[in-house]
Formats: C-alpha cells, sequence, structure tokens
C-alpha cells in the first residue's frame, strides 16, 4: 500500500520537473526573442555597426561570465530568430513596455532610464519547442511555408531534434505537398482530414532493403524497426500486432499489420505488396475492413481504415479502382532509399507557381 502511495509522490515530482522545464523554455525563447529584436532593430536603423555586436559579446564575457550562449554566434542568431519570424502572421506577439535599469558601468547601455520595447511571445507556437528546434528549423528550411510546417509538425508529434531532422531529409514537407493520395469516398466523408494523418508517399530508408526484397523482407524490417517506422507514420500510431488474425467462417486470415489511431480513434489495417498496385489487391483489404468492424471494432469506435502500402502505384489506376468503392480505403506507396530533396523542391516550385492558395496547417 505505500508503495502505491510512494510511487504516486513521484509521479508528483516528475510532472513538476516537466513543468518547470517547459517554463524555463518558455522564458528562454522569449528571451532570445527580444536580444534578437533588439539587435535587429539596432543594425537597421544603423544605430550600432556590425562591431557593435562584437562589442556587446565581449562586454557579456567579461562581466557576465555566467551567461552562457551570448557570445557572436549566439547573438547573431538570436537576430535572425526574430527576423525570421516577425513577419510570420502565427506569431501576434502582444507588446509590453519594460524600462531598462541604470548601468553605470555599461558602455553598451547608456547610463540613463531608458523606454525598451518588448515581445511577449510565451504563448505564441514559438515557445512551444527547444532553441535548438528552432536553429534547426532556421538553418535547414528554406521557406516561411516549409518552416511553418515542421514547426507546427515537430510540435505535434513531439519530435527530438534528431527526429526533426530525419523528417526534413526524408522531405516529408515536400512529399506532403506534391502528395496525390487517393482516398475512397467513403474515407473522405468519415476523415475529411484525413490526409494530415497519413502520406501519399512513406520512406522506409532505415529498413536497408535490397530493390528485390519480399513482402515477407519488408514485413520483418518493418517489425524489426518499428520505432523508426512509427516516426515515418506519425506517433498517433499504436502498433497493435503483426499477421493479425480475424476468423471469417471455419477459416482464419491474417492481416500483415495492425495499428490504432488515436486522433481518429479507429483500426488501421496496413497490408504490404512488393510489388506495383494492382486493382485485384483492394478485395482483400476491403474484407479484412468488414472483419474488423464486424467482430473487433469497439461501439464507440469510428469505422477501420485500410492502407494498401506498395512499391509503386499508377495514379490513374489508383483513381479508377477507388472511384466506387465504398470501403475507407488508401492506396500509398513506399520507398526505399531517401528521394532527392532537389527534384523534390523543383516539383513543389511548380506546384507552388500553379496554386499560391496552398494550405499547410
Amino acid at each position: 500500500m505505500l508503495q502505491k502511495d510512494f510511487i504516486e509522490i513521484i509521479q508528483l515530482i516528475k510532472q513538476s520537473r516537466f513543468n518547470a522545464i517547459k517554463a524555463i523554455n518558455t522564458e528562454l525563447i522569449n528571451l532570445y526573442w527580444n536580444v534578437g529584436a533588439y539587435i535587429h532593430k539596432q543594425l537597421a536603423n544603423s544605430s550600432w555597426g556590425e562591431k557593435t555586436v562584437d562589442e556587446l559579446a565581449d562586454f557579456i564575457q567579461k562581466n557576465h561570465p555566467d551567461l552562457k550562449g551570448f557570445n557572436r554566434r549566439g547573438l547573431y542568431r538570436m537576430k535572425q530568430f526574430y527576423k525570421t519570424y516577425s513577419s510570420m502572421a502565427f506569431v501576434s506577439p502582444v507588446m509590453t513596455q519594460i524600462q531598462i535599469v541604470d548601468i553605470q558601468e555599461s558602455e553598451i547601455v547608456p547610463s540613463t532610464m531608458t523606454q525598451l520595447e518588448t515581445s511577449d511571445i510565451k504563448q505564441s507556437i514559438l515557445a512551444k519547442i527547444g532553441w535548438s528546434h528552432h536553429l534547426t528549423l532556421i538553418s535547414r528550411t528554406k521557406t516561411d511555408e516549409e518552416r511553418e510546417f515542421y514547426l507546427r509538425l515537430c510540435i505535434k508529434e513531439d519530435y527530438s531534434v534528431k527526429e526533426l531532422e530525419r523528417q526534413i531529409n526524408s522531405g516529408v514537407f515536400e512529399r506532403v505537398m506534391l502528395g496525390k493520395s487517393k482516398l475512397s469516398t467513403v474515407l473522405r466523408e468519415i476523415h475529411p482530414d484525413i490526409n494530415s494523418s497519413f502520406k501519399d508517399s512513406y520512406i522506409l530508408e532505415f529498413l536497408n532493403l535490397n530493390e528485390s526484397h519480399s513482402e515477407s523482407d519488408l514485413q520483418k524490417g518493418l517489425i524489426k524497426q518499428m520505432k523508426n517506422f512509427i516516426l515515418e507514420l506519425g506517433k498517433d500510431f499504436l502498433f497493435i500486432d503483426e499477421e493479425y488474425k480475424v476468423q471469417v467462417g471455419n477459416s482464419d486470415f491474417f492481416i500483415d499489420l495492425l495499428f490504432y489511431h488515436r486522433g481518429l480513434q479507429c483500426l488501421v489495417a496496413f497490408e504490404l505488396k512488393a510489388d506495383k498496385f494492382k486493382p485485384a489487391h483492394l478485395g482483400q483489404l476491403n474484407f479484412y475492413l468488414e472483419a474488423l468492424d464486424r467482430n473487433v471494432k469497439k461501439q464507440n469506435e469510428n469505422p477501420s481504415i485500410g492502407v494498401l502500402l506498395c512499391k509503386d502505384k499508377d495514379y490513374e489506376v489508383v483513381e479508377y479502382a477507388l472511384s466506387r468503392s465504398l470501403s475507407p480505403t488508401m492506396v500509398s506507396e513506399y520507398q526505399i532509399q531517401l528521394p532527392d530533396k532537389k527534384i523534390l523542391q523543383q516539383k513543389l516550385h511548380e506546384l507552388f507557381e500553379n496554386n499560391n492558395d496552398i494550405d499547410i496547417a
């Protein structure tokens, strides 16, 4: 009995530590934003020159050596942080007024009382990720649209810096923007925002498969690398089982991979095909979904979704195959190598030229 009480105490301690870390991160992001804003504005109106930033870095290092991260490189990163996001609508900072206290010994800050306008971004989405995440986004993304996409994805999926870098390397933004997911009409009706949960193309480079791999090789590789597969799918996916058995009549059937999606609140059946999509593949998947909905799905859950994961597909064939389907299914393809981001970016550039109203939310 006492052990249960002790565990609850530990949970309280861990939750408080987590809250403290979040609060510290929020304050740091807000601080870096305001330091960057001040430097940017001073340089922009020619009140400061480039040399002044060096002098500021030296001043901090000599007089306040305990303040880490405020060297020349760090200060310019803060300036870049402010410049990168200050014009983006989703930030919407609340302006406040503070006063700088009289610092007699400072050559950087005047000894007279000075009014300094600062922005409070603690309630914005910028404060929801760490500084290292922001440095990755600023250095690795090329457009505001791409940056905001990964920022929101990072918050939604709670990526580590390493996981965020992997998603950028695999061209998730370009793949989602270029994706032409073929979904059945029923699936769109049940889940209008389904495209935010599934991709048209999945990158499985972590499996290290040969081009001539079999469906068994693919399945075994995904099971062995399930953590990486979940990262590619999205963290709302919960793995249930491989070769999941459903019984219909006196016969047993086995679903390659079965997941549960927390956001959509439904079972998701993956059927793996190590060759090009064929319309006949859908019959087997539809049968599995019917079995799941009749025998496995709970009353409070939504109808099951089926994903046919193929090595290749002809979009027109997929469209024809799904046009009259009454089953909530989709057809995606997988790649076993990281895509050429330059090619993806070129295709995306052409897409933006034809459609300037792409919604990235």
